[in-house]
């Protein structure tokens, strides 16, 4: 058994691609750069991950995709909503208005299948993604449907067994901290802001819940002794 692993470099990833190294053993892990602010900075965190790890890792650009939405991830004159941690449950982030802000069309879809057509090429049996339940509640492309509705489709799409599956999908951001540390995920890489800059912003939706997880998971100030920025 092996897998490819959908490696953007940030904390679900990461435990991912640890977990896959782990279980499957992980034949080569995905980077995509669709045009992204925080493109280089997510490269860099999963080729430093594999590195580490002693896997293969191949950068794939997407240009078109960027052609093809207003995301303020790609859009540099839209603004990226700005969110604390007190905010995460509140209605306009919990009732998907800061993720619609963020959303890029059929995104983890296209990831999956170009994922899927590596598997098939390199003889690999899965499909690794790092999804969570937390934010499946208003993405629904990180939900455990998604991820049914995308094995039924593979059955169909390639011609040897290939399935995608995510070791996190039923966890909280917290529970993929304590994870990640009792398994020893490069945790010290991670990138999960949605800007580029020299450090995370601290201000953004994605950093809120990467702060919040370290917080409740008693790892905060562990993180920040780990960190190595690429």
């Amino acid at each position: 058994m092996s897998a490819i692993v959908l490696l953007s470099g940030g904390l679900d990833s990461a435990v991912n691609l640890k977990q896959a190294a782990d279980q499957e053993g992980v034949t080569l892990a995905l980077t995509f750069d669709y045009g992204q602010r925080a493109a280089r900075r997510e490269a860099a965190a999963a080729a430093a991950m594999c590195h580490q790890l002693g896997l293969r890792h191949r950068l794939v650009r997407l240009a078109w995709l960027a052609d093809v939405t207003q995301s303020a991830l790609v859009n540099l004159q839209a603004a990226i909503p700005e969110v604390t941690v007190n905010q995460l449950d509140e209605e306009r982030v919990a009732g998907g208005e800061t993720a619609r802000a963020v959303w890029v069309p059929n995104r983890n879809g296209v990831f999956v299948n170009i994922a899927a057509a590596f598997a098939e090429s390199l003889g690999a049996q899965k499909v690794v993604t790092g999804f969570n339940a937390e934010e499946a509640a208003t993405f629904p492309d990180n939900s455990a449907a998604f991820v049914s509705a995308c094995n039924a489709l593979l059955r169909l799409s390639v011609a040897t067994p290939v399935s995608a599956i995510s070791y996190t999908q039923s966890l909280t951001k917290p529970e993929i901290v304590q994870l990640g540390r009792s398994i020893g995920a490069p945790l010290g890489f991670i990138w999960s802001c949605y800007y580029g800059g020299l450090e995370h912003c601290g201000r953004c939706e994605s950093c809120a819940r990467l702060e919040r997880a370290l917080r409740a998971a008693g790892a905060w100030e562990w993180f920040h002794v780990q960190r190595m920025v690429p």
